[in-house]
């Protein structure tokens, strides 16, 4: 093998391992952050408390937590603020996992490997653990390292992503779509609601958290845009490709429930497709930034290959 070819391996592989580094420190700081925060199971009413935690601290990916992160190395923003915006994410996230699987809704029996809250617990107990994550959610903002104006930013941003303008509204319109054929353009204005809002909020928030001119956050605001509907065109993929053991949750649920997915509108290698075009808008996106803030933008690149590329 030649030298360059060497070397090109070599670095590839130092930089794969530098950003696992990356990426597990940043987890392992959310862990502990979301450990200490969270209610203590012991603490009245334990029931609730525990099936909060069960959920939260239940594995994952992480991706949200992890964008916030990411951000902030681009706005310089104080770690302190960037662990509360990351739990609130997380937390927004995690309840909608758990009203999602209720029966009233996906009736999912499998979340992260493990069985649901409301199989672990109760109905009634999962749907208020969802509630209370929520509530959580803002709390940890209100009460976050920062100062008023960031504070009071991190809230709007979150509070649009999660409401019937996103999170919320996206899920509306997936149920009323099951049985129903969409036309591309009404799919990813579904997706875009129901999880690219959040995910785009995770970029946004971390770049709130500090300090960026306008040309940064539009540019940090593209490349949430993008990232944001290629992680959901992974998801539709995934669920056709991937068995149980390795998602996590049900397979093929998607398809038996009658929901149209990007893989069931145009074709899984469309959709591959386009979710590598989606990765590729999101490096366009960050090839905006100036070459002084480009440096820091590193994670947010590598955090979007990872949702891409090692997914397939």
């Amino acid at each position: 093998m030649h030298a360059a070819a060497n070397h090109a391996i070599a670095a590839t592989t130092s930089a794969d391992a530098d950003f696992d580094a990356w990426m597990s420190a940043r987890l392992a700081r959310f862990e502990h952050a979301a450990d200490a925060q969270l209610p203590l199971p012991s603490v009245a009413p334990q029931r609730l408390h525990q099936a909060m935690r069960y959920a939260a601290l239940g594995g994952g990916k992480r991706v949200r937590p992890l964008l916030v992160y990411a951000a902030g190395e681009v706005s310089e923003a104080p770690t302190a603020a960037l662990d509360g915006a990351a739990l609130a994410t997380e937390y927004v996230h995690v309840y909608s996992l758990i009203h999602d699987d209720l029966p009233c809704m996906d009736d999912d029996v499998m979340r992260r490997g493990r069985p649901t809250a409301h199989v672990a617990f109760d109905e009634a107990t999962a749907m208020l653990a969802g509630d209370a994550l929520q509530a959580e959610a803002f709390k940890v903002l209100a009460d976050a390292d920062a100062s008023d104006h960031a504070r009071a930013a991190l809230m709007r941003e979150l509070a649009h992503a999660a409401g019937t303008e996103g999170m919320c509204g996206g899920q509306a319109l997936d149920l009323a779509a099951v049985g129903q054929s969409l036309t591309l353009a009404q799919l990813e204005q579904m997706h875009r609601m129901k999880t690219g809002a959040l995910l785009l909020a995770a970029v946004r928030m971390g770049a709130r958290a500090g300090h960026v001119d306008a040309a940064t956050f539009a540019a940090l605001d593209g490349y949430g845009r993008a990232i944001g509907l290629a992680f959901q065109v992974v998801d539709d993929v995934l669920d056709v490709e991937q068995p149980s053991s390795a998602l996590g949750k049900t397979a093929g649920k998607d398809a038996q429930q009658g929901k149209p997915t990007y893989v069931s509108t145009i074709g899984l290698r469309a959709a591959k497709d386009w979710a590598e075009t989606l990765r590729r808008q999101a490096h366009a996106a960050l090839d905006a930034l100036s070459p002084a803030v480009a440096a820091r933008a590193l994670r947010l690149r590598q955090l979007a290959d990872f949702i891409v590329v090692r997914s397939f």
